[in-house]
């Protein structure tokens, strides 16, 4: 089954070159050059994936992304014609899942996409867990705390997977890294800590009197929640 792509970037040649690269992938691509045009058409549409470029006419990326957020937590690759750490960081920060400075290789391209897809629709061997107040439904992609739905990006759903899946185990920044494809070398240790914030949050979890996710300070995190049993 083809996986459909929006390509948000006013470059057209590029939109043009990646539409028919990808569609040797089994992607179906449909690329807007317009931010207004492209957020209307996410309410119309549900792509699996969006490639968004930050130098956009009218609107910057960041600023879609952030709007983008407010409707969906459908997967964001950012490209940035840059590549500065700080771009990378923003766009993190306001939830994109990964980022490629341009120019880029095509492949890395797809790779990434794969990448990400696999970690939002891959199957997982246990399909529900519940750490108190905490309820994560791994086949679905859900998570409840309290009873409310929490909304999380890709990355941010692998990462407390990752963490869940590993109770009491202290990952380091580098074995984090290691699990989650896609965070870029160059600044893997910023993202990481910016990712694990945006999850606190996203999880009412206090940094100083923890309920879920522990710093350990010069060694990483780990999850300290207590396991009720699987749904």
């Amino acid at each position: 089954m083809k996986k459909r792509i929006l390509i948000i970037d006013d470059d057209r040649k590029l939109n043009a070159l990646l539409a028919d690269y990808l569609a040797k992938y089994n992607f179906d691509v449909n690329s807007i050059t317009e931010p207004e045009q492209a957020l209307r058409e996410l309410k119309k549409t549900d792509p699996d994936i969006i490639i968004l470029d930050i130098m956009l006419p009218g609107m910057n990326g960041f600023e879609v992304c952030r709007r983008i957020r407010k409707l969906s937590s459908i997967p964001i690759i950012m490209l940035t014609a840059r590549g500065e750490v700080a771009d990378r960081i923003v766009g993190l920060e306001l939830g994109a899942d990964d980022y490629l400075p341009k120019p880029f290789e095509p492949r890395e391209l797809v790779a990434r996409l794969q990448s990400i897809l696999r970690r939002s629709s891959g199957e997982r061997k246990r399909d529900r867990a519940s750490f108190g107040g905490l309820e994560i439904d791994y086949q679905r992609h859900e998570v409840k705390l309290e009873g409310r739905s929490v909304d999380l990006t890709t990355m941010e759903f692998e990462i407390l997977t990752l963490f869940t899946k590993n109770p009491g185990v202290v990952l380091s920044r580098d074995m984090i890294f290691e699990k989650i494809k896609g965070l870029d070398a160059d600044s893997f240790d910023r993202s990481i800590d910016v990712m694990i914030s945006r999850l606190r949050g996203k999880l009412d979890d206090d940094p100083q009197n923890p309920l879920y996710l522990k710093t350990i300070w010069g060694a990483g995190y780990k999850f300290i929640g207590s396991l009720d049993g699987d749904g």
